[in-house]
């Protein structure tokens, strides 16, 4: 039974005073020695102690203050994720100031936007190329200052220029800093118009934190540790950054994407935070290894693995054959997942994007327990998050502490609590219109919340499609089962105004290959590969599965294999890899006129 109302338990209570430095001034004065972050340089992991990083951060950031950094002043940072990028956050919040996060994606203009409405005095950039980039969009952004790069020891530079004065001063400073103050200007990477920067408080940053812990606090033991490799950039990665130091796990910087496989297999993390595209690179990549006879092994895998999730899921055990088929599956399939993620992850959080449940029973057979959540920039990421103990895959789980939740007649989701913002920066219009005077946000996503508390998300409000017919679609649904599909890298659901619904889908670079092999196909790229009988044919499936969960009018009639698959690059796609749709429909104008002219 549906409920419209849930909230989280009592919260955690959180001193008006303290703020996201507090951390590194308590542990650094206690003389903490263990290890708080790690990074890869020279061939081997290094690290930071306590004492070591809190002597960084403030020598940095008395080089902030040399510069006339002052309080509430901000402060830009263009980088992927690496040591350098917490080091300069906590330096540029000692300071009292606020930092700007961009993607290192972010085009010129893009940045001068940001640069310009925050009005950035001074900026960090990993490399000289992102450097020119800033420097290319100075003409719109005057208060811009200098611009220092990581790999041109621009940290040293910063810290080098400080004055005594201002390094006897930097404590005082940061002990300036209230829960109130701003910590961050997050802009949000709207499908349309310019970005809207999301104002975030140390009180918003630290209240979130404090109620993420006690729903974690299973896999945040001082034993415990995480690579990072999602962007910083990004509030999800940002928060899991000042969780994981705030409860002293040690956090470990992957080299990214490119090296996650190399760099799980090194440091061995025990947890990791993701969204459901590396799990399903890592499914599909298990999957393509399993051929001859391995095929039908990965397939009793999958489907024992399921049965057995799913019993557990419920409550229940599993039955003895479930039982022993997924013994024989952890010998022959599942240890080899595991070994590849280091042979130590043992739960990983997922947000950004909907996890496929298929995915996530798959996982938990294996031992590995996805938590997804549910957030948004403009709550200071998570709002709903599934525990350890209190798992219902499918769904985002259950309200942290002190969250409140509702949902609206047509299903929007409205949120509450200590961990929602103060609203867009130099934009009340636009405040207005999400956030009412008792606090209530509207999240623009539709869900129900079921008769124990969990929220399941069902769509988002604006991308519902409405056909020429007048049916009402959600494309969700549809577009999670079509890239359960191997072959499928990215799809995009259309029929707004249309007679019917139709698809955009994109091969996955990796998986086509590798089917051609086994198929015997002729071609050697993905547009003489998609002509084959068997790639369309296995197209079929993927779209007759996704049907399957819809009724018929809101079924895909058509679709069209696009050219090249969606990038970040064309904007296409965001950082976490959600779809921009408006973008992704201009650029495909052409390919979705033909879906309804043949």
């Amino acid at each position: 039974m549906a409920i419209t109302e849930t909230s989280g338990p009592t919260p955690v209570e959180v001193p008006a005073e303290r703020n996201l430095t507090s951390i590194v001034w308590e542990r650094a004065d206690a003389g903490d020695h263990r290890q708080a972050v790690r990074y890869l340089a020279d061939g081997g992991w290094h690290g930071y102690t306590w004492v070591e990083l809190g002597a960084r951060i403030e020598a940095v950031a008395a080089g902030l203050m040399s510069l006339g950094i002052e309080k509430g002043d901000r402060v830009v940072l263009l980088s992927p994720t690496r040591v350098e990028w917490t080091i300069a956050d906590f330096a540029v919040l000692a300071a009292g100031g606020v930092v700007v996060p961009l993607y290192e994606t972010s085009s010129v203009d893009q940045c001068a936007w940001v640069l310009s409405n925050s009005g950035a005095k001074a900026a960090f950039a990993a490399t000289p190329d992102l450097a020119k980039t800033l420097d290319a969009a100075r003409e719109q952004a005057p208060s811009l200052g200098e611009v220092f790069v990581f790999d041109d020891n621009g940290l040293d530079t910063v810290a080098d220029g400080a004055t005594d004065a201002d390094r006897a001063q930097v404590r005082e400073r940061a002990a300036s800093v209230g829960g109130q103050d701003l910590f961050s200007l997050i802009y949000t990477s709207g499908t349309t118009g310019n970005p809207k920067g999301c104002k975030l408080t140390h009180h918003n940053m630290l209240w979130t934190v404090a109620q993420s812990i006690t729903v974690l606090q299973r896999i945040l033991r001082e034993e415990d540790s995480t690579l990072l490799f999602l962007p910083l950039a990004h509030v999800f990665a940002r928060e899991i950054q000042f969780m994981v130091l705030e409860e002293n796990v040690t956090l470990g910087y992957s080299r990214g994407i490119d090296h996650l496989s190399e760099d799980l297999n090194s440091f061995r993390p025990t947890f990791l935070l993701s969204v459901p595209r590396v799990f399903e690179k890592l499914f599909n990549g298990a999957q393509r290894k399993a051929t001859g006879a391995k095929a039908k092994i990965f397939d009793l895998a999958v489907s024992a693995g399921r049965q057995w999730s799913e019993a557990v899921d419920a409550g229940k055990s599993p039955s003895l054959l479930t039982s022993l088929k997924h013994g024989i599956s952890d010998k022959l399939v599942y240890s080899k997942l595991r070994a590849a993620m280091g042979g130590r992850v043992a739960t990983c959080v997922s947000g950004g994007a909907p996890l496929a449940p298929h995915l996530a029973h798959f996982f938990h057979a294996a031992g590995i327990t996805i938590l997804e959540g549910y957030g948004l920039t403009e709550t200071t990421a998570p709002a709903t998050v599934n525990a350890p103990d209190a798992l219902r895959i499918g769904t985002v789980g259950k309200p942290l502490p002190g969250v409140e939740i509702r949902t609206t007649e047509d299903g929007e989701i409205l949120i509450r609590g200590g961990n929602v913002f103060e609203g867009y920066y130099e934009n009340e219009e636009a405040t207005k219109e999400v956030l009412t005077d008792d606090g209530w946000l509207y999240c623009g996503d539709l869900g129900e919340i079921d008769s124990d508390g969990f929220l399941t998300i069902t769509g988002r409000k604006k991308e519902i499609i409405v056909t020429a017919g007048g049916k009402n679609v959600a494309p969700a649904t549809l577009e999670e089962r079509l890239k359960s599909n191997r072959l499928i890298s990215q799809a995009m659901v259309v029929g707004d105004n249309r007679p019917f619904i139709g698809a955009l889908i994109t091969l996955d670079a990796d998986e086509l290959p590798a089917f051609a092999s086994e198929q015997g196909l002729d071609g050697s790229t993905s547009d003489e590969l998609s002509e084959h009988a068997e790639v369309r044919a296995e197209v079929d499936r993927a779209v007759a599965h996704a049907n399957e969960a819809v009724s018929q009018p809101e079924s895909i009639r058509s679709y069209r294999i696009l050219p090249r698959d969606l990038a970040e690059d064309y904007e296409e796609l965001t950082p976490t890899l959600k779809l921009r749709r408006r973008n992704v429909a201009e650029n495909f104008a052409d390919e979705i006129d033909r879906l309804y002219t043949r």
